[in-house]
């Protein structure tokens, strides 16, 4: 048993040192990412918490990504509010300016009926320029059967 164990251990050994096995690194200064080759690509952006820093971060997130040079003309975005996440789109929120300019850069925002209707929230209470989707959970597995990239950040 002690045969076949350092057996076991000095072929691991070869393999892992093996040079056609190693991974050879790039400088640093020469890595520049992903390249985006595709003429098109679609992000679903998921909020299910109120807290204020989720709710500003994710804005900033789909900000970046608009801004992202790869990504000018070929993102299509949405962002699906959930839960919690509802805190986001309410009138006597902080969040309307941010909002209706990623809404005027073409980001559709969503809002879940379901989480309207276990809450009582009317939808007067909420910005007049989100959509509505029956189920935030529906929006997100049928986005992703089409597609898209759910980012949950």
């Amino acid at each position: 048993m002690k045969y076949f164990k350092a057996l076991l251990f000095s072929i691991a050994l070869l393999w892992v040192s093996n040079p056609l096995f190693a991974q050879t690194a790039a400088p640093l200064d020469s890595f520049q990412g992903a390249k985006a080759t595709k003429k098109h690509y679609k992000a679903l952006y998921v909020l299910n918490s109120g807290e204020e820093k989720k709710i500003t971060g994710i804005i900033r997130n789909i900000n970046n990504a608009l801004n992202d040079p790869r990504l000018k003309g070929k993102l299509e975005i949405e962002l699906i509010v959930f839960g919690e996440g509802v805190a986001a789109y309410y009138k006597t929120g902080n969040y309307q300016e941010p909002l209706k300019d990623l809404s005027q850069k073409g980001v559709i925002l969503a809002q879940c009926e379901n989480t309207l209707r276990e809450r009582k929230i009317d939808k007067k209470d909420l910005f007049d320029f989100i959509s509505y989707v029956p189920s935030g959970n529906g929006e997100i597995i049928i986005r992703s059967a089409q597609g898209w990239v759910i980012v949950h950040p």
